[in-house]
């Protein structure tokens, strides 16, 4: 029997740039040029002051683990155990992903962990950012 594939996101003329982005192993985020504040998900304005004033920039990649939960139920696609996590970007957005390279436990799952990106293709269209424990400096 022929696994299920993982669902995938379909991108939008929105998100396009992000996805753009990770497909060349690029974490792409967006800073108003009115009021600095940079955010995600993609969006044409402004979330803190509605501002159209928006620019695309290249995002560090850092991040800390703020928030997730262990999935112990199967997923197409998703081998169990996963992590669904809430990251904080070094540059401040919270973004939802899964944290890989590292086993699915609360001992291993640190809240506040140093993050750092690293993308997995699913498709010619589709890389996702997933976050996988810093290396040690």
């Amino acid at each position: 029997m022929t696994p299920i594939p993982r669902a995938l996101p379909a991108p939008t003329p929105e998100t396009k740039h992000f996805w753009d982005g990770t497909r060349d192993s690029r974490l792409l985020l967006q800073r108003c040029a009115d009021c600095d504040h940079a955010y995600f998900p993609p969006r044409p304005f402004c979330p803190a002051c509605a501002s159209r004033a928006v620019h695309v920039f290249a995002a560090s990649g850092n991040a800390t683990l703020y928030s997730y939960v262990i999935n112990h139920r199967g997923m197409p696609g998703w081998p169990v155990p996963y992590a669904i996590a809430v990251v904080e970007l070094a540059e401040g957005p919270r973004m939802m992903t899964n944290i890989v390279e590292c086993p699915q436990t609360p001992e291993a799952l640190v809240l506040d962990m140093p993050l750092e990106v690293v993308f997995e293709k699913q498709s010619d269209a589709i890389t996702l950012p997933l976050f996988k424990p810093a290396e040690k400096q």
